[in-house]
């Protein structure tokens, strides 16, 4: 059974969620969502990440994931500081409408936070959950793909195209992902 919202078993397959800061819809942006999906394809070929299921939506990210050498913490931590550096470099050097407002949001979170230097993207923390049966895995991969339905954002999990819902109906969505066989 785990214990708290922790990866504290590296070897273990885990559902993670990772939320922008005040909860702001960062990936409404096209190009916001590829720097994402792109980033995890990297960290999929290039540090053995293994994503069994995701959804992408407009101010977090779920993933069914685990690593393929044992560093599922590091990974993740490698992940959100290089996406936290380039979406804050594309939102002060872009034609960003809601640089105004953004700005001091990602501000004020990363000078409440010692860790970082100036600005903060992803809260701390993956809200973390050990995958320990099958049955467990089900029910976080139905909800990762229910979320845009529930969202309002399609009408079909599989329509939606920042999610591995439609990789379980055979067809590819842009995260390599390596399926669960149940």
């Amino acid at each position: 059974m785990p214990r708290g919202y922790l990866i504290d078993n590296q070897e273990s397959t885990y559902f993670l969620t990772s939320t922008i800061v005040e909860w702001v819809d960062l990936f409404i942006r096209d190009e916001y969502k590829r720097l994402i999906v792109d980033n995890l394809n990297y960290c999929i070929e290039n540090k053995g990440l293994v994503v069994n299921a995701y959804v992408l939506m407009t101010n977090h990210i779920h993933l069914v994931a685990s690593a393929k050498e044992g560093n599922l913490s590091k990974i993740i931590g490698e992940f959100k500081k290089y996406t936290s550096n380039q979406l804050i470099q594309r939102i002060l050097s872009s034609q960003e409408s809601r640089r105004n407002w953004m700005e001091p949001v990602f501000r004020n979170a990363g000078m409440r936070n010692p860790k970082n230097e100036i600005f903060q993207i992803w809260q701390n923390g993956n809200h973390a959950e050990e995958i320990f049966s099958q049955k467990f895995a089900m029910q976080k991969i139905k909800y990762i793909h229910q979320n845009p339905v529930k969202a309002g954002i399609v009408n079909r999990a599989e329509d939606y195209i920042y999610s591995s819902a439609s990789d379980y109906l055979g067809l590819k969505s842009p995260v390599k992902i390596k399926l669960i066989s149940f």
